[in-house]
């Protein structure tokens, strides 16, 4: 997620278009139910694709259920379209993987959302969907086990979002798979430490808690920098011109942003609501 403070008023327009555009995209090849597992991530990954390919864009501004008062700007191209499936298959894989680990009825219902396209989706991009579909139950093994080495099921997360930033293999997809696994990491391992005091309460799995080490903030952050360190490595060897202001904001301010609010929110949870 973008840090929108740092971002002038037509650079803020140009992050809500893409998100739109993806938004509009699963309304449209998937369902408007659909849209309810929209991420953020999809859009770093839409501008991340459409900075290093450059594709001709269509646009425009449309109202929608979600603003019904006035007009939000959209942009189209492939990878806005690519972004709007990614989030979809993964959307998907993530709920029949609630259910079969939990079985909760809404996972059972979000996979009737999502699923209305599987077939196409599986045929359009296999490795991406076998790739989702292979880590996802792998990181279910590590969690039943008890894993107590974060590196590994924070590892398979990494390998998911690897395949699903290489949008074709070409000159830049090793650059893309090594990019997105070292933030895929960050991903999973920022979770568990904003959850860390929730899994305990609740006797879930979480690798911090599984490493028998206690509560330490310090040490989890050491896991988080070193991941985004990497990802910065890979990010920079990308030629990027179109939007690299945007992109350099999200991944350099707007993921630790996000991180301190959750953090914050969590925190807040458990003193009864009362801001620290």
């Amino acid at each position: 997620m973008a840090d929108l403070r740092e971002l002038d008023k037509a650079t803020r327009e140009r992050y809500g278009s893409v998100y739109c555009g993806i938004c509009r995209q699963i309304r449209e090849r998937t369902s408007q139910a659909a849209r309810l597992g929209l991420s953020y991530d999809m859009a770093f990954l839409a501008l991340l694709l459409m900075s290093l390919y450059e594709p001709e864009e269509t646009g425009g501004k449309m109202l929608c259920c979600l603003h019904p008062v006035s007009k939000r700007p959209w942009v189209d191209n492939p990878y806005i379209r690519y972004a709007a499936d990614m989030n979809v298959a993964l959307a998907y894989y993530n709920a029949a993987d609630d259910y079969r680990d939990e079985k909760k009825l809404t996972a059972r219902w979000l996979q009737s959302v999502f699923g209305k396209n599987l077939s196409r989706l599986q045929a359009d991009y296999p490795r991406q969907c076998g790739a989702i579909e292979r880590c996802l139950e792998k990181l279910s093994a590590l969690e039943a086990a008890g894993c107590d080495n974060p590196d590994a099921p924070a590892g398979c997360f990494g390998e998911l979002m690897g395949e699903i930033l290489v949008y074709r293999e070409d000159m830049w997809s090793d650059t893309l798979r090594q990019l997105g696994m070292a933030l895929g990491r960050y991903i999973y391992l920022a979770d568990a430490a904003v959850d860390y005091r929730r899994d305990v309460r609740k006797k879930q799995y979480n690798p911090f808690v599984a490493m028998g080490t206690g509560e330490d903030p310090a040490r989890w952050e050491q896991y988080l920098v070193l991941a985004m360190a990497r990802c910065a490595d890979y990010f920079e060897r990308l030629p990027l011109v179109q939007d690299k202001k945007l992109l350099d904001n999200i991944l350099y301010s707007g993921v630790w942003l996000e991180y301190r609010r959750r953090q914050r929110i969590k925190l807040e949870e458990e003193n009864g609501g009362r801001s620290l």
